[in-house]
């Protein structure tokens, strides 16, 4: 990886964090309500999952693979 990859990769892990606790709050905010829409709740849980598997791989990126 170049050296000029590395501030973009944070960039973006910190936009797909900041999205993700966003998201979080949703969600909870969403479960309070008397009428729960399942559907939105649903969509909602999975694009958390997604964010947080990006989350993942950029970090993964981010790391240096100790066993090369």
């Amino acid at each position: 990886m170049e050296n000029t990859d590395i501030p973009s990769l944070s960039f973006q892990l910190f936009q797909l964090q900041t999205e993700h606790r966003m998201l979080d709050t949703e969600i909870s905010n969403l479960q309070q309500l008397p009428y729960l829409d399942q559907l939105k709740l649903q969509r909602m849980k999975r694009q958390k999952l997604r964010l947080k598997q990006n989350i993942e791989h950029i970090k993964a990126q981010l790391i240096p693979d100790l066993n090369a």
